[in-house]
């Protein structure tokens, strides 16, 4: 996998993340750079472990799957990409998502739930890498260092101009996984070099 593929799998992945990270930085008088980085630590460092568990999960079972590991990360992909392209372009699930952010409150108990829950998608990535042998430390260190950074930026950007870029993220991180898998498929199948 290419460091542009790469990249291109950590900013996708990395765009639920930012969308939640504006809510936090909406619902903030002020954010400063120890809130931003609070927040970038939870989300990056959740997105750099799930795909870290996923890819072991995924060499685990590897040896019995080969044959399908290409139609598996098209799918997997294709699904993950596929419901953030939805939340993309629905606006009620933005309106709701920030509106239940009644205070910035960078707790455990309020940070956990939202980097589980962000980086779920991370897990089903990092069982496709196991398929397709990639280096999986430099590969997770990556993802979570670009979900730290546009953590922080969608905290600053959430507390500067609201919510309005929120689904347009989440639209272009499907967009983004789609092409991926697609990409992945096609190559398997030699229909791209």
């Amino acid at each position: 996998m290419s460091l542009l593929e790469l990249a291109l799998i950590a900013v996708g992945l990395s765009m639920d993340a930012f969308a939640v990270a504006m809510c936090k930085g909406l619902s903030m008088r002020k954010s400063s750079p120890r809130q931003m980085l609070i927040v970038g630590l939870y989300f990056g460092g959740f997105q750099a472990a799930m795909p870290l568990l996923g890819y072991f999960l995924g060499s685990r079972f590897a040896v019995y799957i080969t044959a399908l590991d290409h139609w598996m990360a098209f799918v997997l992909l294709g699904v993950i990409g596929g419901k953030m392209i939805a939340e993309g372009l629905s606006h009620r699930g933005e309106e709701a998502e920030c509106a239940t952010e009644s205070d910035a409150s960078l707790k455990l108990r309020d940070m956990l739930p939202l980097a589980v829950a962000t980086s779920i998608d991370a897990l089903a990535v990092g069982i496709t890498f196991a398929f397709l042998y990639v280096d999986i430390v430099p590969a997770v260190t990556f993802i979570g260092v670009v979900t730290l950074v546009l953590s922080m930026v969608g905290v600053k950007l959430g507390n500067l101009a609201g919510s309005k870029f929120q689904s347009k993220a989440e639209l272009a991180g499907g967009v983004i996984l789609v092409l991926m898998g697609v990409k992945i498929l096609l190559e398997h199948m030699g229909l791209l070099g």
